[in-house]
């Protein structure tokens, strides 16, 4: 998974396939705000809608493996994607937690 895909040889960038699950895991990090855009405009208030948090922990969970795995292997990487991947685990918990619980009657 650290040898070059030759395919790609043509950007200029030495591309492996660690390299594309890491900028797949950022990108998907990323977007993530687009969705919680799109669904506070929707909703004229801020929230932050489920999807937001699956991707959160996706993309975390893509680029820590990027770095704990690729010939990298940079510190810096693994702490920098270890906090926001055990907050989105459990926010997605909490999320999925609170949304089975019945409503309490007024």
């Amino acid at each position: 998974m650290n040898t070059e895909i030759l395919a790609l040889a043509w950007t200029g960038i030495h591309i492996t396939p660690w390299k594309l699950i890491g900028y797949a895991g950022a990108l998907m990090f990323g977007l993530r705000w687009l969705v919680q855009i799109v669904a506070s405009h929707r909703a004229g208030r801020p929230v932050i809608p489920r999807l937001f948090w699956y991707m959160s922990l996706i993309g975390s969970l893509m680029t820590l493996s990027y770095f704990l795995f690729s010939a990298k292997q940079d510190s810096v990487g693994v702490l920098q994607n270890l906090f926001p991947t055990f907050t989105a685990a459990y926010s997605l918990y909490l999320d999925l937690r609170g949304r089975r619980q019945p409503e309490p009657m007024p």
